[in-house]
């Protein structure tokens, strides 16, 4: 049973009164010690790990095709969603609604959300949390608000734009054809004129043919 000590009036901890946030597993950490030797590392360094372009990213899920790294990826996002939620939201109408990995968008802005506040947690001044606070965070509750509104703060609803989506996927054809169209006009049009010239041919003039080459009437 907790004790008024442990628990406050509105049900929340009391202690600590301010939670660190979500640390990434040991792979995510490799992903991003790996990222600041393709910055920072010297030519050795760089050749080790291959091109920079191909290297995972935590803040771009979709550039994380190893397995294990992508669920360790997931485990670290719901746990920073969670610490979202708890320190630093109090109007319900901000929280961050327990299906966030069935709407694509949450889910890319929250990897992004995440990355920023674990570099700006890792410097040496206050600097970039300030910049976390004030910006990145704001940005991220207001673009939540706006795209859900309040379809998912009770039970979360089927993709509104679907119907839509469906339409543009039927539309695929029609606009391969139009790619297609423009890209063969402008093929044409960078095509080099034709420099052959019509061979000479007879003439009919007052109902005889004249060669136009020795001028001879037949």
């Amino acid at each position: 049973m907790s004790t008024p000590h442990q628990t406050g009036e509105q049900g929340r901890r009391r202690y600590p009164l301010a939670r660190p946030f979500p640390s990434p597993g040991l792979l995510i950490v490799h992903a991003y010690r790996e990222l600041d030797i393709a910055l920072n590392g010297d030519d050795a360094q760089r050749k080790a790990i291959g091109h920079p372009s191909k290297l995972p990213r935590p803040w771009d899920p979709g550039s994380i095709e190893d397995p294990p790294m992508r669920a360790e990826l997931w485990e670290w996002l719901a746990a920073v969603v969670e610490w979202v939620n708890t320190e630093h939201v109090w109007d319900p109408s901000y929280l961050v609604p327990p299906c966030w990995p069935a709407h694509p968008h949450l889910v890319h802005e929250i990897a992004v959300l995440a990355d920023q506040r674990q570099k700006a947690g890792q410097a040496i001044a206050s600097d970039a949390l300030e910049e976390w606070h004030r910006y990145a965070l704001p940005a991220f509750f207001d673009r939540r608000k706006t795209r859900l509104r309040t379809a998912c703060d009770s039970r979360h609803h089927d993709w509104p734009a679907r119907p839509a989506h469906v339409r543009f996927q039927d539309a695929n054809e029609h606009r391969a054809r139009q790619y297609t169209g423009d890209v063969d006009h402008h093929r044409h049009l960078l095509q080099p004129p034709d420099q052959t010239q019509p061979g000479p041919h007879l003439r009919i003039v007052d109902g005889h043919r004249i060669d136009p080459q020795t001028g001879e009437v037949r």
